[in-house]
């Protein structure tokens, strides 16, 4: 029997995915597991594995196309079967808007939209722009207004159907209804499971965009839409920003001895051609044991109270073309130095290529920003919520310092870290970065 190949659902505000390549052509035999075509979404970038063991009998969404979630793309067939071919969905027709505009309404009176079906819709003007703004179809509101006109009372309440048996906070549902999530797959962790905005971030975890749609010329400026990446980032950020008491505090290091404990690596191992150690690696494994330390900084805020966790996912920023991207190493704080670059790596590098699962870029509990790359001393990390802390490390440069009183030249390098002052004080958030430091300027503190 046929077997429909459909566009999968990854996240709480997935709607849709683009196509970006199969993996089988047309005629190809396929086996149930088997990776058969790779879908770009508004996080990942992934392959899919077939439903079912067959023929790839027909491709209907080719390579390129956007298709919604539940979408039959494919179809695979038993051997010797030969389904009936599938005519793709057309696409919609602007025909009832070319007529609704060419219906204009009277000054005062309910206006007559056309709605998707083709047919007139009585609605006020009041109502009609309530429903632009929540995008409903003005076809599926019933009007209670004088004549069967649709009034806005009546446009709000198709808007809360959906959240009407729905145990959530009024800007929980409100924040839902923007980013089009489905409060059905929210925990709610308030008072008897109340679902709160914070929960929504959570499940959200913002991620990697779709590369921002192509710039279009006005005048003589060039403008960038804020959809997309930059839609994504700019809504998280910003929400970080009015959901956090954020501080930023720095230090300056001598991580001398720090670059000699990597030197001395590299040396022990350079008979392997393809091993590697960055400062990065080892900032990574002294942040892990600094927050196991001081456990109120690997915590994260939530309705019921802060939560100290017992384990450390640890966040890797990872900057891609088309954005940010923030994968975790799940227990980074069980791992040996070894171990630990090779996890960082492994992350960081399915972040650049695509291919990471859901749960990797879900449930961090602190995130390291390490920007030395691109020549800069410090700056101000923003917190990934929920979280309580982020490091951001700057570059290592030589520069004079007084070392046993005397003036040398060593390695410094500037740490900075952003913290909720909601969740922790400046003194506990202060220390753990000096800790951290002490552990940078001497190794050996690592492992004590």
């Amino acid at each position: 029997m046929a077997q429909e190949v459909i566009m999968p659902k990854w996240g709480l505000t997935m709607k849709e995915g683009k196509l970006a390549r199969w993996l089988k052509a047309e005629g190809d035999t396929v086996e149930a597991g088997e990776a058969l075509f790779e879908v770009e979404t508004d996080k990942i970038t992934n392959s899919v594995e077939s439903p079912a063991s067959g023929v790839l009998a027909q491709i209907i969404v080719p390579e390129g196309e956007v298709a919604a979630v539940q979408a039959v793309l494919a179809i695979i067939a038993a051997p010797g079967e030969t389904p009936e071919k599938v005519v793709a969905a057309a696409g919609s027709s602007n025909e009832a808007a070319t007529q609704a505009e060419a219906d204009k309404p009277e000054e005062g009176g309910a206006t007559q939209t056309s709605a998707g079906t083709g047919e007139f819709v009585k609605a006020m003007p009041a109502a009609r722009k309530l429903a632009e703004d929540l995008q409903i179809d003005l076809a599926t509101v019933s009007g209670t207004g004088r004549n069967g006109s649709i009034t806005m009372k009546d446009v709000q309440a198709v808007a809360d159907a959906p959240f009407k048996n729905i145990n959530a906070s009024p800007k929980a549902i409100e924040f839902a209804r923007k980013k089009g999530v489905d409060l059905s797959q929210v925990t709610g962790t308030g008072e008897d499971g109340k679902i709160t905005k914070a929960d929504i971030l959570r499940a959200m975890n913002p991620a990697v965009e779709q590369p921002v749609q192509a710039a279009s010329a006005v005048a003589q400026d060039t403008i960038i839409p804020m959809d997309g990446v930059r839609k994504l980032i700019a809504d998280n950020m910003q929400a970080s920003l009015n959901n956090a008491a954020q501080l930023s505090v720095f230090v300056e290091l001598d991580v001398t001895e720090m670059v000699r404990l990597r030197a001395s690596l590299l040396e022990r191992n350079k008979r392997d051609k393809e091993y590697r150690i960055s400062y990065n690696d080892i900032i990574s494994y002294a942040t892990c044991r600094a927050l196991k330390r001081h456990p109120i900084m690997n915590s994260t805020i939530q309705d019921d109270g802060i939560h100290l966790h017992g384990y450390v996912n640890l966040g890797i920023a990872v900057a891609i073309s088309n954005g940010l991207i923030v994968p975790n190493v799940k227990m980074a704080d069980s791992f040996t130095l070894e171990e630990l670059k090779d996890k960082v790596r492994d992350v960081a590098g399915r972040a650049r290529k695509g291919g990471l699962e859901m749960d990797e870029i879900s449930g961090g509990t602190f995130t390291i920003s390490n920007v030395s790359m691109l020549g800069v001393d410090g700056f101000t990390p923003i917190l990934n919520p929920p979280e309580t802390g982020i490091l951001g490390i700057g570059r290592i440069v030589e520069k004079p310092a007084v070392k046993d009183g005397e003036i040398q030249i060593r390695n410094m390098m500037t740490l900075s870290l952003t913290f909720n002052h909601m969740t922790t004080d400046g003194a506990p958030a202060m220390s753990f970065l000096r800790e951290l430091g002490d552990m940078l300027e001497n190794p050996g503190l690592m492992i004590m």
